[in-house]
């Protein structure tokens, strides 16, 4: 079996280190150990499931429009009723297990360093000292709050998508809901049950896809984001691309007549919002469902941002640094372009490496 050797609180070598639990980073992990890399998987989380263990217990299985299977195992069918945090935590841990995956946690990267050939990584566990390094730390620790004036002198609550943990709490509320996201689509399907009034703005007008999301269709998507990332732009979020399909959530909240959209306000006062024609909305609440930003503080030290913003990549290779490997952004920050992103990282780091001396068996 291909699996680090830890010693906490002392430097560790290892060949790779991937940062992260989540798909990307159990897809990453399936492939290295399949190719008998030696490597070692840090998460910051307590407890298995990625950023799916922090979703609403209210978005259960039957709104989930995006869970797929993680490489060489097929999720259980489940009740559609239980949330989708529940079961998704449940198979990501039978995964660690089933394919025996080095993963320890908690153990948060502080930082990635150059030293000398190798990477420093370093957590408040130890360091290691890795040949390569593969991200796999996704967005939800990131959570974006766009500017807007006079937004601290709101008197009512404001709070990201990403604690938003049900409807209960707006019950006869005045509730604004700022995003063109799938996030609020579903927070907007909820509220339409309980809020007393329920205001919808997004900067763009939102653009509703019939048909299937097809492979093609991926495809397509895959490219025009991965464009970006090749020119170290930062890279845009899948719904800008893919636009709103018509998903079980979508079909409730258009039902409840929630879904009419107004422009962006342009300033935020203390009982409410205004908009650009003078129109003033009384609210109580504002829900940002404004999405989220790449996790890649850590990575700071080994200046790899490009003029423009972003991360110059090749495929999953950070073209400034080739030790480096992003699984989950740009073209892969999705549940498919994830698995593949894994799988092309662990190819691509074995060739980097060389050939290992002797191949898991499981291979």
């Amino acid at each position: 079996m291909a699996r680090a050797s830890v010693v906490v609180g002392h430097d560790v070598d290892v060949d790779v280190v991937v940062i992260g639990a989540g798909q990307a980073g159990l897809s990453t992990a399936y492939h290295l150990r399949r190719l008998g890399v030696d490597f070692v998987v840090l998460d910051g989380a307590s407890r298995p499931g990625g950023a799916w263990t922090e979703r609403p217990p209210t978005l259960t299985m039957a709104k989930v429009h995006g869970v797929f299977d993680l490489p060489g195992a097929t999720m259980s069918p489940s009740s559609p009723s239980a949330p989708a945090s529940d079961v998704v935590g449940q198979h990501y841990a039978e995964y660690e297990r089933r394919f025996e995956l080095p993963v320890l946690r908690p153990v948060p990267v502080l930082a990635v360093r150059s030293a000398g050939e190798r990477l420093d990584v370093s957590t408040p566990a130890g360091t290691w000292l890795a040949r390569a390094v593969v991200n796999a730390t996704g967005t939800w620790t990131r959570p974006y709050w766009p500017s807007y004036p006079g937004a601290s002198s709101f008197a009512g609550r404001q709070l990201h998508s990403a604690s938003y943990r049900g409807p209960s709490p707006f019950t006869g509320r005045r509730v604004v809901v700022v995003g063109g996201g799938n996030s609020a689509t579903h927070i907007l399907s909820e509220l339409g049950d309980v809020a007393a009034e329920v205001t919808w703005v997004t900067r763009r007008p939102p653009e509703f896809r019939d048909g299937e999301f097809t492979e093609d269709v991926g495809r397509s998507v895959i490219a025009e984001v991965d464009a970006r990332v090749r020119a170290g732009l930062p890279p845009r979020s899948v719904v800008s691309v893919t636009g709103l399909a018509y998903t079980t959530v979508v079909r409730e909240a258009l039902a409840k007549g929630v879904l009419n959209r107004r422009p962006m306000f342009t300033v935020i006062r203390p009982d409410g919002v205004v908009f650009a024609d003078g129109t003033v909305i009384a609210a109580d609440d504002i829900i940002w469902a404004t999405g989220f930003r790449p996790a890649l503080g850590h990575l700071a030290p080994l200046g790899l941002r490009e003029p423009g913003g972003g991360i110059r990549m090749d495929g999953t290779r950070v073209v400034a640094d080739p030790r480096v490997h992003l699984v989950g952004y740009g073209p892969s920050a999705s549940t498919v372009g994830a698995n593949r992103a894994g799988r092309a990282a662990a190819r691509e780091l074995r060739r980097f490496l060389g050939e290992p001396s002797l191949l898991a068996s499981a291979s």
